[in-house]
């Protein structure tokens, strides 16, 4: 069995609004990894362990952007407006259609 291989986020069709790309943007906010890391070649393995590190930060948090401390509400909403703005500008429609 071969492993799935993540092509990363910047390359991620639908202007990479997708859980996977929240992890990795989330892991951006913590510090978990730089910015500049797209995941790009990383196993699903790989990206499960960023996930349980994700999950370890927002813990304190109670996974709730208001109980943040300020530097890193504003690294969150710096992080997500840009990724909103990317998406959107790629055809992202946040509405749910009637299948969704």
């Amino acid at each position: 069995m071969t492993n799935k291989i993540y092509e990363g986020i910047d390359k991620q069709g639908g202007g990479a609004m997708t859980p996977t790309a929240n992890i990795i943007r989330d892991a951006w906010v913590f510090g978990i990894i730089p910015e500049e890391q797209t995941c790009e070649g990383w196993t699903i393995q790989g990206i499960e362990d960023l996930y349980d590190k994700v999950t370890q930060a927002w813990h304190p948090y109670g996974h709730l952007v208001s109980r943040l401390p300020p530097e890193l509400r504003e690294r969150h909403e710096r992080i997500y407006t840009a990724a909103i703005q990317k998406a959107r500008a790629a055809g992202w429609d946040p509405e749910l259609g009637d299948n969704d």
